[in-house]
């Protein structure tokens, strides 16, 4: 295993609180494994792993727990840029795994953070590929990936389309998600 993957994990193992794990249990409903690691200690795993690159951030998301698919996320955003291409090919393998709103989120929003000015066709592309999954996290990724772009009126057209094909879906989540992206399109305007 990878040392540095066990070193996170240890420290996880002893930062976790019980009434973290108690909160997040309940705000992130699921049977993930959970520590109890609040954000601010995650943020600070991340920064100090960073450098550890994408094959850490795989190694912590192949581990499961919620924190260690948040910190492996964080990592991205970090070094996403470094490899645009690795990245997109993480979250299309990372998409298959979502199993949460928050990491859906995490995965589509931060994780793409650091290439959405220069990857808008590549990040739309997916997306498009996701709105017709039958896995409905993908299909919320699919909004949630394009989120930032609603700051931009030159890629309405685009969103409304993937709206339009969702805004009829049955899973509460990705109709949180359309509702979601609709309210920011009309903050836009």
């Amino acid at each position: 295993m990878n040392t540095a993957l066990k070193e996170i994990q240890q420290q996880l193992r002893a930062k976790g609180n019980p009434d973290a794990k108690d909160f997040f249990s309940t705000m992130v409903p699921g049977s993930q494994k959970i520590y109890g690691v609040k954000t601010p200690e995650l943020n600070a795993l991340a920064k100090t792993y960073k450098d550890h690159g994408f094959g850490l951030a795989e190694a912590l998301w192949k581990a499961g727990a919620l924190e260690e698919k948040i910190i492996a996320i964080k990592i991205l955003e970090k070094i996403g840029r470094k490899d645009p291409d690795r990245l997109l090919k993480l979250v299309q393998q990372f998409s298959g795994g979502i199993d949460n709103w928050a990491v859906c989120d995490a995965v589509g929003m931060q994780g793409l953070r650091s290439i959405v000015k220069t990857h808008r066709e590549a990040i739309f592309k997916l997306a498009n590929q996701y709105k017709r999954s039958p896995n409905f996290w993908k299909r919320r990724l699919s909004l949630v990936m394009v989120e930032w772009y609603t700051r931009e009126p030159s890629a309405h057209a685009d969103i409304k389309k993937l709206v339009k094909a969702l805004e009829k879906d049955d899973e509460y989540y990705v109709k949180k998600a359309v509702d979601w992206i609709k309210r920011n399109l009309a903050k836009s305007k």
